[in-house]
């Protein structure tokens, strides 16, 4: 069985969506996928054995410049290859309108989520088949009931597996590091620049150093403040999924904020804890089975608001992580590795 899945972005959601390939892999046997996505996520999928193909749609990109000959040059190619293919299932996995017509310009079946579960409801009209899944719980479980219903087995009662497999990036040096994620697209979801220096001086003290990155100008510039600010802090240039993914398993582990990196570390298996703020972890929450996550405990979060809206005087900025302090964050984190079955 030939299955065209479309699941474009973003990093966090292309993770979530690994452990449904799994399932579905272990259901029925043979079944291969070839997989939609954005280019700068298309290193992920090919870590799943179940996946055949990538097929990169610089999507984000061609918005840019929608009229433009590259773009014009670049859809057709990708409209060819699509329609060269007869599929046995086309299984939009986004759920958005954009997702939905690209399921046209592929051969076979187009399915996905019902009107009351996408989340564009206007986008299930293009879906041959489609099906019911309850939004109001964790992005795993939703991918997992969703290719279940639509590929015909049971769903499984196991906890996820997302089938990376962590010795494929093991490199042969021994370092005593771990790796601070710090780097997120919403403002409201950085925790303090001062806390994760605080966190430095804490895991310096119990023999660790810190590598930080970043993907852009201004994280790159925080990471290079943060190792300015400590002599047990490297600040990496920009790294590839890949070379993220190798710093992240030769680690010893890893403190993120919500962020696709945190997802990635958790699925690694890497002790990971997450911090989360403005987000609500029980639907997006990175998991794993060394994961913890830690959600403030304010008054107005989570508020999944870009920009923090407090407006009363707080010590730190966005204001709802003055109740996860660092000294709080590093004490989970030693919970975390030295009970790893307690979480």
């Amino acid at each position: 069985m030939r299955v065209l899945l479309i699941k474009t972005s973003s990093m966090g959601d292309v993770i979530h969506a690994l452990p449904a390939l799994t399932d579905a892999s272990r259901a029925i046997p043979g079944i291969q996928f070839d997989w939609l996505v954005e280019p700068a996520f298309a290193e992920i999928p090919r870590w799943h054995p179940a996946v055949n193909d990538v097929i990169p749609i610089a999507w984000r990109r061609w918005r840019k410049g929608i009229l433009s000959r590259e773009t014009r040059q670049e859809w057709r190619q990708l409209r060819e290859r699509l329609r060269a293919t007869h599929y046995d299932l086309i299984l939009d996995a986004q759920g958005l309108i954009k997702s939905a017509f690209l399921g046209f310009f592929a051969k076979g079946i187009r399915a996905g989520l019902d009107f009351s579960s996408a989340r564009e409801s206007f986008a299930s009209l293009a879906y041959q088949r489609k099906c019911k899944v309850n939004f109001y719980q964790h992005a795993v479980i939703r991918m997992r009931s969703l290719f279940s219903q639509l590929l015909n087995y049971p769903l499984p009662l196991s906890p996820p597996e997302f089938g990376l497999n962590s010795q494929h990036f093991k490199q042969d040096f021994a370092e005593n590091y771990l790796v601070f994620l710090h780097a997120t697209t919403w403002e409201s979801k950085q925790w303090p620049e001062s806390y994760w220096q605080q966190l430095a001086d804490l895991a310096a003290k119990a023999g660790y150093r810190v590598k930080v990155s970043g993907g852009n100008a201004e994280e790159l510039e925080r990471a290079k403040r943060l190792a300015q600010a400590s002599t047990h802090v490297d600040a990496l240039p920009r790294l590839t999924i890949t070379e993220m993914a190798q710093l992240l398993v030769n680690a010893k582990g890893a403190i993120a904020v919500d962020t696709g990196f945190g997802h990635l570390a958790a699925a690694l298996d890497l002790p990971t804890v997450s911090i989360y703020g403005s987000t609500n972890p029980e639907y997006t929450g990175a998991i794993g089975k060394r994961s913890m996550l830690l959600n403030t405990t304010f008054s107005c979060s989570p508020c999944l608001e870009r920009k923090c809206t407090f407006r009363d005087v707080s010590p730190v900025q966005p204001a709802c992580y003055v109740t996860l302090s660092p000294t709080k964050v590093w004490q989970t984190f030693t919970h975390l590795c030295s009970h790893p079955d307690d979480k």
